[in-house]
């Protein structure tokens, strides 16, 4: 299972559509506090597009509906189902990512076969509410020597004000890639921002890849 270096977080069809075009093939529809038919009607539309352009679609919070759906994968925030019994709901073909803040919950997002693991935030985001504490280059830096030492190879993505700007650094870190939302759903050409994205990652290689 190949887990992009990008992954674009959205709320509508017409974002998806925009990064898409500029090369993104990974898109996780995130909202929050919809009613269940327009949270539905919003992921299909979502996934239109995503089976247009071949992109992978993951749906946050929800595994109910990514199930109903056949959509690609979920991802699970701390607060969310426990990624084992997602697992068990979804089955083995399903993706499964989890976010984490500390080393601690990448231990257990390891031990419960998560496919891949949201790492943040990086810096203050206004996207997301509950904000979990800041980690910083200097936080990943030692989450991620950490991994190392303990023999993980789950690919982890840096998230939170994650900017074009920051991709290097967070590349030498040893991060597998990044997820981002404003830094391409809201810039002036959206699809633009998105292809630099995909630039920018193609040509820096994590230098301490797990």
């Amino acid at each position: 299972m190949k887990i992009s270096n990008l992954h674009y977080i959205t709320t509508t069809a017409h974002a998806a559509e925009l990064a898409c075009l500029g090369g993104v093939c990974w898109v996780q529809l995130r909202v929050k506090n919809l009613p269940a038919a327009v949270w539905q009607q919003r992921a299909l539309d979502v996934q239109a597009v995503c089976r247009h352009h071949g992109a992978t679609l993951i749906i946050n919070d929800n595994p109910a509906l990514a199930l109903a759906l056949g959509a690609d994968g979920v991802h699970l925030g701390k607060q969310d189902m426990n990624p084992a019994k997602a697992r068990a709901l979804l089955g083995p073909g399903f993706i499964i990512g989890g976010t984490a803040n500390t080393f601690a919950d990448i231990e257990g997002l390891v031990a419960a076969g998560v496919d891949y693991i949201g790492l943040g935030p990086f810096r203050f985001t206004a996207t997301k509410e509950k904000l979990s504490p800041i980690l910083g280059l200097v936080g990943y830096t030692e989450i991620m020597v950490q991994c190392r030492a303990a023999g993980f190879t789950t690919p982890i993505v840096g998230i939170g004000g994650v900017e074009l700007a920051d991709i290097p650094a967070l590349r030498a870190a040893g991060l597998h890639g990044v997820a981002v939302s404003g830094a391409i759903g809201s810039a002036a050409d959206p699809t633009d921002a998105a292809r630099l994205f995909v630039t920018e990652l193609a040509k820096s290689q994590p230098v301490a890849s797990l």
